[in-house]
């Protein structure tokens, strides 16, 4: 198993993204400061490219493939984001890209993997593991495999995100990070601990699906079924090994704690955005708002940011979902 990767290796990946990534902007609002009681700071990455910050990781890892690798492509599986930006970041740099994609993602995400390029396969997340079909189809291929989170360099480019929060607000009291595999939150407690170091960092997962909270709290790692949520970025089964020896050094090393959010929260988190910030995004990227929401009363008189981790929701489910809150 390779080595986790340091906030060094963030700074690397921040110089090998640079004019590829789009250097997202930070958003406020006076309206949730009320709400709140608090002064946050939103890193929307639903307006990177392929409106997710995958793309970081994925740009990060591909860059980084010798000549024989960029020949013989790469194979990946996700339920949407990564697999976006394995194919855009793959087109970009000539490699060949075949995305191992569950039937029931949604069709905005599948068909802007095809039509980033990639040849999409399809699996049942429920019944299929979709690691061990992966992995197969790589060695099929003579192809690289690419994995969604565990990965250092994923990890690395994911925490670019963070390290751009930090150097455009300064120092923060809370940080709010969407949790599924761990590759974005991983790189986002390196940022933290380097540039902010009495920030608390908290990974929020859905209610649905706390495998991360409860393998923190075991002291390894605990798999789950495919949790049944609207979050379809998080509905991981397990956490990274790599994302989970970074997470698990605790108070002021790893994370702080694991929070969790109910899909009514994520609901209502995503109806603010629509209203008060005029912001599309997916149930997944709420999850960071939807926490900082309830522990309001916690947060009082801080300064505090929250990584919006995606906007790619498809436009009829997105509006269903409002409309049913």
């Amino acid at each position: 198993m390779p080595t986790p990767p340091t906030y060094a290796d963030v700074e690397k990946a921040a110089e090998r993204i640079e004019g590829q990534a789009h250097r997202t902007p930070v958003l406020t609002s006076r309206r949730v400061d009320a709400e709140v009681g608090a002064r946050l700071y939103f890193k929307c990455e639903n307006l990177q490219r392929m409106g997710a910050f995958k793309f970081r990781g994925a740009f990060n890892a591909l860059s980084r493939f010798d000549p024989d690798q960029r020949r013989a492509g790469v194979v990946a599986f996700s339920s949407g984001n990564h697999a976006q930006a394995v194919a855009l970041s793959a087109g970009i740099l000539g490699i060949p890209a075949t995305i191992l994609m569950p039937r029931d993602a949604p069709p905005a995400k599948l068909a802007a993997t095809r039509g980033y390029g990639a040849e999409v396969v399809e699996f049942d997340r429920y019944t299929e593991d979709r690691e061990a079909l992966a992995r197969a189809v790589a060695d099929g291929r003579g192809a690289t495999l690419l994995p969604p989170y565990d990965h250092p360099d994923i990890i690395a480019g994911q925490g670019t995100a963070t390290r751009e929060l930090f150097t455009e607000v300064g120092e923060l009291d809370a940080l709010f990070v969407p949790l599924g595999g761990g590759g974005l939150l991983a790189g986002a407690t390196l940022a933290a601990r380097a540039l902010s170091p009495t920030c608390r960092v908290y990974g929020v997962e859905p209610e649905a699906g706390d495998d991360v909270r409860q393998s923190l709290e075991k002291g390894s790692i605990v798999h789950i079924p495919a949790p049944r949520t609207i979050a379809d970025g998080a509905q991981t089964q397990h956490v990274g090994v790599l994302p989970f020896e970074i997470l698990r050094g605790g108070p002021g090393v790893g994370v702080d704690a694991v929070l969790t959010a109910t899909d009514d929260e994520l609901v209502a988190a995503m109806r603010v955005f629509a209203a008060t910030m005029k912001m599309v995004v997916e149930p997944t990227g709420c999850l960071g708002f939807a926490a900082a929401r309830r522990t309001a009363a916690e947060l009082a008189g801080q300064r505090v940011g929250v990584v919006v981790s995606g906007g790619n929701v498809d436009i009829a489910r997105y509006a269903a979902l409002l409309g049913d809150s």
